[in-house]
C-alpha cells in the first residue's frame, strides 16, 4: 500500500470546484440543509442536470478538518474492503467569506441488504486484516500525520508498542486537557492505571487500520444497500479498539458481533480492555461537551 497523503486539488471557490469537476456552465440549482452533525454544516446540492452531491462546510480556520477527513476516507478506500463516499474535492471559498468545504458523493440511503450487519462485520474484519504498509512513516502504530477525533486534534506519532501508543497518544493527552475535572485522589488512580497499562492492554496479533470513531452514526447505508463508513478518525492500532467503540453508544445488533467473531476471534480478556479503549472517547466527550461524562470516566478509572 502506498502512503496515504493525497493531492486533491484545493479549490479557491465552490463555484470553481463545481465547474472544474462537472463542466463549465454547471451551477448549483438547489441547496438543502441536512441535519445531524454538531461540528460541520452539511448540505445536499442539486446541480445543473439534476446531479446531487454532498457538501460539508466549516470556517476557513477549520479547513484542516476536511483535509484529514479526506485522507482518512482515502486510507479506508485503498484497503478495497469496505465502501466510503467518493471524495470529489475540497477547498476554501474566498469569494463568500472564506468558508472551507468538502465535496463528496451523495448517498441516497437505499434499503439495507438482507445480510447488512453480517456483511459489514466481515468487511470490517477484512479492513482490520489489510496491510498497513505505508500508513506510518516509522513504527507500527499511529498514522502519517495527526488528524481529528470530533473537533479535537488526535496525535498519531508512530510507536512500536501499541500499549505505549495508546497511553502516550490517546489517554494522557485527554487526561491533561481534562485536568480541571480531577482531584488529588483521582490523579493517584489515573497515574496508577497509566503506569500499569501494560498489565491491562495486550499487543495485537497484527496491526490494523482503524476507523477510529466507529459508532452507529458513522455507519450509513450506501448506494448499494450495504454498510459504508463516513467521518473517520483513522490510525493503525488494535482492531479491538474499533470493536469497543461500537459498543459505547448503544451498540450494533448481535448479528454483527457474532459474524465478526466468527471470522476474527478476539483475544481473551477483551471485555475488560473494552472500557479502557472507550475511556479515550469518554474523555474526548468530557473535553468537548463537559461534566456529563465525568462520572463514567471516574468509574472506569476506579475499576482498573
Amino acid at each position: 500500500m502506498s502512503p496515504t497523503k493525497i493531492t486533491l486539488q484545493h479549490f479557491t471557490s465552490l463555484q470553481t470546484a463545481i465547474c472544474s469537476l462537472f463542466g463549465e456552465g454547471t451551477k448549483i440549482e438547489q441547496t438543502n440543509r441536512i441535519s445531524g452533525g454538531d461540528i460541520n454544516e452539511a448540505y445536499g446540492l442539486v446541480l445543473t442536470g439534476g446531479r446531487r452531491i454532498f457538501m460539508k462546510s466549516n470556517t476557513r480556520e477549520n479547513a484542516s478538518l476536511f483535509s484529514a477527513e479526506a485522507e482518512g476516507l482515502r486510507a479506508i478506500s485503498r484497503t478495497e474492503t469496505i465502501a466510503t463516499p467518493q471524495i470529489l474535492g475540497l477547498g476554501t471559498d474566498e469569494e463568500s467569506g472564506g468558508y472551507s468545504f468538502l465535496l463528496l458523493e451523495f448517498i441516497s440511503g437505499k434499503s439495507r441488504s438482507a445480510d447488512y450487519w453480517e456483511n459489514f462485520a466481515r468487511q470490517l474484519s477484512d479492513m482490520h486484516h489489510a496491510s498497513t504498509a505505508g500508513l506510518i512513516a516509522s513504527g507500527k502504530y499511529g498514522f502519517d500525520g495527526d488528524n481529528y477525533i470530533g473537533r479535537r486534534r488526535q496525535i498519531n506519532v508512530g510507536y512500536d508498542s501499541w500499549t505505549a501508543f495508546f497511553r502516550d497518544c490517546r489517554l494522557e493527552p485527554q487526561f491533561r486537557d481534562a485536568e480541571r475535572y480531577f482531584e488529588k485522589e483521582d490523579w493517584k488512580r489515573i497515574a496508577r492505571m497509566l503506569d500499569h497499562l501494560d498489565e491491562i492492554l495486550v499487543e495485537p496479533e497484527y496491526p490494523s487500520l482503524l476507523h477510529g470513531d466507529l459508532w452507529g452514526g458513522n455507519v450509513i447505508t450506501g448506494n448499494d444497500g450495504r454498510a459504508w463508513l463516513i467521518d473517520p478518525a483513522v490510525y493503525v492500532g488494535h482492531a479491538e479498539a474499533d470493536l469497543a467503540m461500537t459498543e459505547l453508544f448503544g451498540g450494533f445488533p448481535r448479528a454483527f458481533y457474532d459474524a465478526y467473531r466468527e471470522v476474527s476471534p478476539l483475544q481473551p480478556g477483551y471485555e475488560y480492555r473494552r472500557d479502557v479503549y472507550n475511556l479515550y472517547h469518554l474523555l474526548n466527550h468530557l473535553n468537548m461537551f463537559g461534566r456529563m461524562y465525568l462520572s463514567e470516566v471516574k468509574n472506569i478509572v476506579r475499576r482498573m
